[in-house]
């Protein structure tokens, strides 16, 4: 989303003080692994986080392109939705904001510390740093780190709006599917939503609402059904609509980045997306030959059971990485071998510091979901 897209941390010389300025429930459908949990969906949502990461911190226009990841989160999150609602909604729902919001607020308290340290002074908005429905307020000189929380806003809003999506949709699975669409192209076309609170929660809402439904789409058996010709003619439609657009308006936006332009954003993920669910609904891929790599298995079962602290706490890593990096031009050896200019050195002094949050505060999402605390599952 346009406002949501910040340029790259830079790494160099500087004086470390102001951040720098950038950007388990099982998923079904294929034979489940040994685990209980599905490879497939579980490399797709690891990836997206890695790419989140670099992005933030290279600022690469072209990222989206490559893998929406936001796109393939949504969608991933639509899924378990729609398989968790097999239970009563309400209970559901406070399941996921059990999940959700202790892991937030850990993060928060030190996030909403350092800004009221600055000199920051909160109006009655800071009731969205308890529960993000609303985007929580912030200083300018905290916003690379809680820039991020739009996501989390708009996955909060498709939980407590997914019982009666999901009944809507199983009204006529196809037809509501492919109007998902419809709402982006009216914001785009018809009415444009006020640049508040309300309206870009819901511009966020209508970008990835066919991601979701997509979701929902996969679980309930409804995209392995339908024909291949259709769903890529379809598909490859959507994909280049988005990219046309995208390109189009290249000169309107100043960027061709997705995360700048929400219609382009929104067909390009829905088409993305929808070639990625469909290889799994109806080719099987299930990258069962994952378990082979023990290592990268295990990184990916850490990725998905800390996937909340990893995305949280990433930003933040990317920001103390500079002053960091900085300290280290006074270091003569540092400076002659370590290459501390390079986007590259940030990005892993960065993950380095993601590792380390993961270890502190990990654990959290563990007690959110009422499992036994472990530095690493």
């Amino acid at each position: 989303m346009g406002a949501h897209r910040k340029g790259p941390a830079r790494a160099g010389r500087g004086d470390g003080d102001a951040p720098a300025r950038s950007g388990r429930d099982r998923s079904d459908g294929g034979v489940p692994a040994r685990s209980g949990r599905d490879r497939y969906f579980d490399t797709l949502r690891a990836l997206a986080l890695v790419r989140v990461v670099a992005y933030h911190a290279f600022g690469w226009p072209w990222a989206g392109l490559v893998f929406p990841s936001m796109g393939v989160m949504f969608g991933l999150a639509g899924t378990l939705m729609a398989r968790s609602l097999q239970r009563p909604a309400a209970a559901v729902v406070r399941g996921r904001l059990r999940r959700l919001l202790p892991p937030f607020w850990c993060w928060g308290l030190f996030v909403v510390g350092a800004m009221l340290v600055r000199g920051w002074m909160p109006g009655w908005q800071i009731v969205y740093w308890v529960v993000p429905l609303g985007d929580p307020p912030g200083s300018a000189w905290g916003e690379q780190a809680w820039e991020i929380l739009w996501y989390l806003r708009t996955y909060l809003w498709f939980v407590l709006l997914s019982p009666l999506l999901l009944r809507v949709f199983r009204l006529a699975p196809v037809p509501v599917l492919l109007l998902a669409l419809a709402p982006i192209a009216a914001f785009q076309f018809l009415w444009q939503p006020p640049e508040n609170r309300f309206g870009t929660g819901l511009l966020d809402l209508a970008t990835y609402l066919f991601c979701w439904v997509l979701g929902f789409a996969h679980r309930d058996g409804v995209l392995a059904r339908l024909k291949p010709a259709a769903v890529v003619v379809l598909s490859f439609a959507a994909l280049a609509c988005g990219a046309w657009y995208a390109c189009a308006h290249r000169a309107e936006y100043g960027t061709y980045d997705l995360d700048d332009i929400p219609f382009a954003q929104a067909f390009w993920s829905a088409g993305f997306v929808t070639l990625l669910m469909y290889s799994k609904a109806r080719l099987g891929v299930d990258f069962s030959g994952l378990a082979r790599l023990r290592r990268l298995d295990r990184l990916v079962g850490v990725f998905n059971a800390r996937a909340v602290t990893v995305y949280l706490w990433h930003e933040l890593a990317l920001v103390l990485a500079v002053p960091l990096i900085d300290r280290c031009w006074d270091v003569p050896a540092f400076e002659a071998y370590l290459p501390l200019g390079s986007q590259w050195f940030l990005l892993a002094v960065g993950w380095v510091l993601i590792a380390g949050f993961v270890l502190l505060f990990g654990w959290v999402e563990d007690v959110a979901a009422r499992r036994r605390p472990r530095l690493l599952p």
